[in-house]
Protein backbone atom coordinates (compact mmCIF):
# COMPACT_ATOMS: atom_id res chain seq x y z
CA UNK A 1 0.00 0.00 0.00
CA UNK A 2 1.22 3.52 -0.82
CA UNK A 3 2.36 5.76 2.02
CA UNK A 4 -0.18 8.58 2.30
CA UNK A 5 -0.28 11.94 4.10
CA UNK A 6 3.47 12.36 3.74
CA UNK A 7 4.08 15.45 1.64
CA UNK A 8 7.60 16.65 2.41
CA UNK A 9 10.80 14.76 3.21
CA UNK A 10 14.06 16.31 4.38
CA UNK A 11 17.14 14.30 3.42
CA UNK A 12 20.38 15.32 5.07
CA UNK A 13 23.77 13.83 4.25
CA UNK A 14 27.46 14.41 4.84
CA UNK A 15 29.29 14.80 1.50
CA UNK A 16 32.59 14.02 3.26
CA UNK A 17 31.34 10.68 4.61
CA UNK A 18 33.60 7.62 4.59
CA UNK A 19 31.03 5.65 2.62
CA UNK A 20 28.29 6.50 0.14
CA UNK A 21 25.12 7.84 1.72
CA UNK A 22 22.23 5.39 2.10
CA UNK A 23 19.91 8.23 3.15
CA UNK A 24 19.93 9.65 -0.40
CA UNK A 25 18.70 6.58 -2.33
CA UNK A 26 16.44 5.55 0.56
CA UNK A 27 14.96 9.05 0.75
CA UNK A 28 14.47 9.08 -3.01
CA UNK A 29 12.64 5.75 -2.83
CA UNK A 30 10.47 7.01 0.04
CA UNK A 31 9.60 10.31 -1.64
CA UNK A 32 8.77 8.57 -4.92
CA UNK A 33 6.45 6.04 -3.24
CA UNK A 34 4.77 8.72 -1.12
CA UNK A 35 4.61 11.18 -4.04
CA UNK A 36 6.25 13.70 -1.73
CA UNK A 37 8.58 16.63 -2.26
CA UNK A 38 12.19 16.03 -1.22
CA UNK A 39 14.50 18.67 0.23
CA UNK A 40 18.11 17.56 -0.18
CA UNK A 41 20.66 19.12 2.16
CA UNK A 42 24.40 18.56 1.92
CA UNK A 43 25.61 19.41 5.42
CA UNK A 44 29.23 20.45 5.65
CA UNK A 45 31.20 22.30 8.34
CA UNK A 46 32.85 25.67 7.96
CA UNK A 47 36.35 25.83 9.37
CA UNK A 48 37.10 28.87 11.52
CA UNK A 49 40.14 30.37 13.20
CA UNK A 50 39.58 31.66 16.70
CA UNK A 51 43.05 33.09 17.43
CA UNK A 52 43.25 36.80 16.64
CA UNK A 53 46.95 36.68 15.74
CA UNK A 54 46.91 33.75 13.34
CA UNK A 55 49.16 34.08 10.30
CA UNK A 56 47.95 34.95 6.82
CA UNK A 57 49.23 31.57 5.65
CA UNK A 58 47.03 29.70 8.13
CA UNK A 59 44.05 31.88 7.27
CA UNK A 60 44.61 31.13 3.60
CA UNK A 61 44.75 27.39 4.25
CA UNK A 62 41.48 27.51 6.17
CA UNK A 63 39.80 29.53 3.41
CA UNK A 64 41.08 27.05 0.83
CA UNK A 65 39.72 24.09 2.81
CA UNK A 66 36.33 25.78 3.17
CA UNK A 67 36.20 26.28 -0.59
CA UNK A 68 37.09 22.63 -1.14
CA UNK A 69 34.40 21.48 1.30
CA UNK A 70 31.78 23.65 -0.38
CA UNK A 71 32.73 22.61 -3.91
CA UNK A 72 32.62 18.93 -2.92
CA UNK A 73 29.23 19.40 -1.28
CA UNK A 74 27.92 21.33 -4.29
CA UNK A 75 28.97 18.54 -6.66
CA UNK A 76 27.28 15.89 -4.51
CA UNK A 77 24.07 17.84 -4.06
CA UNK A 78 23.81 18.65 -7.78
CA UNK A 79 24.23 14.96 -8.65
CA UNK A 80 21.56 14.07 -6.10
CA UNK A 81 19.20 16.70 -7.54
CA UNK A 82 19.62 15.25 -11.02
CA UNK A 83 19.02 11.71 -9.74
CA UNK A 84 15.80 12.74 -7.99
CA UNK A 85 14.47 14.66 -10.99
CA UNK A 86 15.31 11.74 -13.29
CA UNK A 87 13.24 9.51 -10.99
CA UNK A 88 10.30 11.91 -11.22
CA UNK A 89 10.64 13.20 -7.65
CA UNK A 90 10.11 16.96 -7.21
CA UNK A 91 12.95 18.32 -5.13
CA UNK A 92 15.02 21.23 -3.96
CA UNK A 93 18.72 20.97 -3.15
CA UNK A 94 21.11 23.12 -1.17
CA UNK A 95 24.48 23.15 0.55
CA UNK A 96 24.38 24.19 4.19
CA UNK A 97 27.88 25.18 5.28
CA UNK A 98 28.17 26.60 8.77
CA UNK A 99 30.28 26.32 11.87
CA UNK A 100 29.12 23.23 13.75
CA UNK A 101 27.50 25.29 16.52
CA UNK A 102 25.25 26.79 13.83
CA UNK A 103 25.00 23.81 11.47
CA UNK A 104 23.16 21.56 13.94
CA UNK A 105 20.39 24.05 14.91
CA UNK A 106 20.06 25.14 11.26
CA UNK A 107 19.40 21.53 10.31
CA UNK A 108 16.82 21.14 13.08
CA UNK A 109 15.13 24.35 11.89
CA UNK A 110 14.80 22.93 8.39
CA UNK A 111 13.41 19.64 9.72
CA UNK A 112 10.55 21.49 11.47
CA UNK A 113 8.92 22.32 8.14
CA UNK A 114 8.97 18.73 6.84
CA UNK A 115 7.00 15.63 7.73
CA UNK A 116 10.06 13.48 8.37
CA UNK A 117 13.84 13.87 8.33
CA UNK A 118 15.97 11.10 6.78
CA UNK A 119 19.63 10.72 7.74
CA UNK A 120 22.39 8.13 7.63
CA UNK A 121 23.12 6.23 10.83
CA UNK A 122 25.95 7.64 12.96
CA UNK A 123 27.00 4.89 15.39
CA UNK A 124 29.84 6.84 17.06
CA UNK A 125 28.27 8.69 20.02
CA UNK A 126 31.16 11.19 20.11
CA UNK A 127 31.12 12.22 16.44
CA UNK A 128 29.96 15.65 15.30
CA UNK A 129 27.57 14.01 12.82
CA UNK A 130 25.96 12.09 15.68
CA UNK A 131 25.53 15.35 17.57
CA UNK A 132 23.74 16.77 14.55
CA UNK A 133 21.33 13.83 14.54
CA UNK A 134 20.60 14.35 18.22
CA UNK A 135 19.93 18.05 17.63
CA UNK A 136 17.33 17.15 15.01
CA UNK A 137 15.82 14.50 17.27
CA UNK A 138 15.59 16.69 20.37
CA UNK A 139 14.80 20.08 18.88
CA UNK A 140 12.98 19.71 15.57
CA UNK A 141 9.68 18.30 16.83
CA UNK A 142 9.71 15.94 13.85
CA UNK A 143 10.38 12.20 13.53
CA UNK A 144 13.88 11.17 12.54
CA UNK A 145 14.28 8.22 10.17
CA UNK A 146 17.81 6.80 10.42
CA UNK A 147 19.05 4.56 7.62
CA UNK A 148 21.72 1.86 8.14
CA UNK A 149 24.48 1.44 5.59
CA UNK A 150 23.55 -0.68 2.60
CA UNK A 151 19.77 -0.12 2.74
CA UNK A 152 18.94 1.91 -0.35
CA UNK A 153 15.25 1.12 -0.93
CA UNK A 154 12.33 2.22 1.24
CA UNK A 155 9.96 -0.56 2.27
CA UNK A 156 7.24 -0.60 4.89
CA UNK A 157 5.64 -4.01 4.43
CA UNK A 158 6.54 -5.20 7.94
CA UNK A 159 7.11 -2.84 10.86
CA UNK A 160 8.00 -3.46 14.50
CA UNK A 161 6.77 -0.94 17.08
CA UNK A 162 8.75 -0.89 20.33
CA UNK A 163 6.07 -0.14 22.93
CA UNK A 164 6.65 0.69 26.60
CA UNK A 165 3.54 2.80 27.17
CA UNK A 166 5.51 6.03 27.57
CA UNK A 167 4.69 9.43 26.10
CA UNK A 168 7.74 9.06 23.85
CA UNK A 169 6.52 5.74 22.46
CA UNK A 170 3.06 7.25 21.96
CA UNK A 171 4.55 10.14 20.01
CA UNK A 172 6.56 7.74 17.87
CA UNK A 173 3.48 5.66 17.06
CA UNK A 174 1.53 8.75 16.07
CA UNK A 175 4.39 10.07 13.93
CA UNK A 176 4.71 6.68 12.25
CA UNK A 177 1.01 6.34 11.33
CA UNK A 178 1.54 7.01 7.59
CA UNK A 179 3.99 4.09 7.52
CA UNK A 180 1.95 1.84 9.83
CA UNK A 181 -1.21 2.29 7.75
CA UNK A 182 0.70 1.34 4.60
CA UNK A 183 2.22 -1.80 6.15
CA UNK A 184 1.00 -5.33 5.53
CA UNK A 185 1.96 -6.38 9.06
CA UNK A 186 2.76 -4.42 12.22
CA UNK A 187 4.02 -6.12 15.36
CA UNK A 188 3.71 -4.27 18.68
CA UNK A 189 6.57 -5.48 20.88
CA UNK A 190 6.73 -4.90 24.63
CA UNK A 191 9.86 -6.04 26.47
CA UNK A 192 9.83 -6.76 30.18
CA UNK A 193 12.78 -7.41 32.46
CA UNK A 194 14.67 -4.21 31.61
CA UNK A 195 12.41 -1.73 33.42
CA UNK A 196 9.13 -1.69 35.31
CA UNK A 197 6.18 -1.56 32.90
CA UNK A 198 3.45 -2.27 35.45
CA UNK A 199 2.23 1.34 35.20
CA UNK A 200 2.08 1.39 31.39
CA UNK A 201 -0.79 0.75 29.01
CA UNK A 202 -0.01 -2.68 27.52
CA UNK A 203 0.38 -3.31 23.84
CA UNK A 204 -2.98 -5.09 23.87
CA UNK A 205 -4.58 -1.69 24.55
CA UNK A 206 -2.63 0.04 21.79
CA UNK A 207 -3.68 -2.52 19.19
CA UNK A 208 -7.41 -1.57 19.04
CA UNK A 209 -6.44 2.09 18.61
CA UNK A 210 -4.24 1.23 15.63
CA UNK A 211 -6.85 -1.12 14.17
CA UNK A 212 -9.34 1.77 14.14
CA UNK A 213 -6.82 3.59 11.95
CA UNK A 214 -6.74 0.65 9.55
CA UNK A 215 -3.44 -0.77 10.81
CA UNK A 216 -3.08 -4.56 10.64
CA UNK A 217 -1.27 -5.38 13.87
CA UNK A 218 -0.45 -8.10 16.37
CA UNK A 219 1.01 -7.93 19.88
CA UNK A 220 4.04 -9.72 21.25
CA UNK A 221 5.43 -9.60 24.79
CA UNK A 222 9.06 -10.59 25.26
CA UNK A 223 11.49 -10.94 28.13
CA UNK A 224 14.71 -8.97 27.71
CA UNK A 225 17.56 -11.27 26.69
CA UNK A 226 19.99 -11.12 29.64
CA UNK A 227 18.34 -7.85 30.59
CA UNK A 228 19.33 -6.28 27.26
CA UNK A 229 16.21 -4.76 25.68
CA UNK A 230 18.17 -3.35 22.74
CA UNK A 231 19.53 -6.74 21.71
CA UNK A 232 16.08 -8.28 22.16
CA UNK A 233 14.60 -5.66 19.81
CA UNK A 234 17.30 -6.32 17.22
CA UNK A 235 16.67 -10.07 17.36
CA UNK A 236 12.92 -9.59 17.02
CA UNK A 237 13.32 -7.20 14.09
CA UNK A 238 15.40 -9.85 12.31
CA UNK A 239 12.99 -12.68 13.15
CA UNK A 240 10.02 -10.62 11.96
CA UNK A 241 12.00 -9.56 8.87
CA UNK A 242 11.02 -6.00 9.63
CA UNK A 243 11.49 -3.17 7.15
CA UNK A 244 11.39 -0.55 9.91
CA UNK A 245 11.56 -0.24 13.67
CA UNK A 246 9.56 2.50 15.42
CA UNK A 247 10.45 3.65 18.92
CA UNK A 248 10.46 6.65 21.21
CA UNK A 249 13.84 8.15 22.08
CA UNK A 250 14.54 8.09 25.81
CA UNK A 251 16.89 10.67 27.29
CA UNK A 252 18.40 11.41 30.68
CA UNK A 253 19.03 14.96 31.83
CA UNK A 254 22.54 15.31 33.21
CA UNK A 255 24.21 18.61 33.99
CA UNK A 256 21.64 20.39 31.81
CA UNK A 257 22.50 18.16 28.86
CA UNK A 258 20.33 15.53 27.27
CA UNK A 259 21.96 12.11 27.23
CA UNK A 260 20.38 9.31 25.20
CA UNK A 261 19.05 6.38 27.20
CA UNK A 262 20.62 2.94 27.03
CA UNK A 263 18.20 1.30 24.58
CA UNK A 264 18.24 4.32 22.26
CA UNK A 265 22.05 4.38 22.30
CA UNK A 266 22.14 0.65 21.65
CA UNK A 267 19.82 0.89 18.66
CA UNK A 268 21.73 3.82 17.16
CA UNK A 269 24.97 1.90 17.52
CA UNK A 270 23.62 -1.19 15.79
CA UNK A 271 20.22 -1.52 14.16
CA UNK A 272 19.59 -3.95 11.29
CA UNK A 273 16.71 -1.93 9.81
CA UNK A 274 15.76 1.73 9.33
CA UNK A 275 14.89 3.26 12.69
CA UNK A 276 12.14 5.85 13.16
CA UNK A 277 12.74 7.81 16.35
CA UNK A 278 10.57 10.46 17.99
CA UNK A 279 11.06 12.49 21.12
Amino acid sequence: MTVQNLKSVLIGFNPEGDTASSALPYGLSLARQAEAHASICALTPEMTITHAFVSDVAAGLVASENRRLRETAQAHVEQARQDFLAAGVPCSAEVVQEHYSVLAPETAKRARVHDVAVFDVQPDPLSLNRGLLEEVLFNSGRPLLIVPKGIDTFRSNKIVVAWDGSARATRAVNDALPFLKAADQVEIVSISGEKDLSWAAPGAELAPHLIRHGVKCTVKELLANNGDAGETLRMQARLFRADMLVMGAFVHSRLRQLVLGGVTQSMLKSCPVPLLLSH
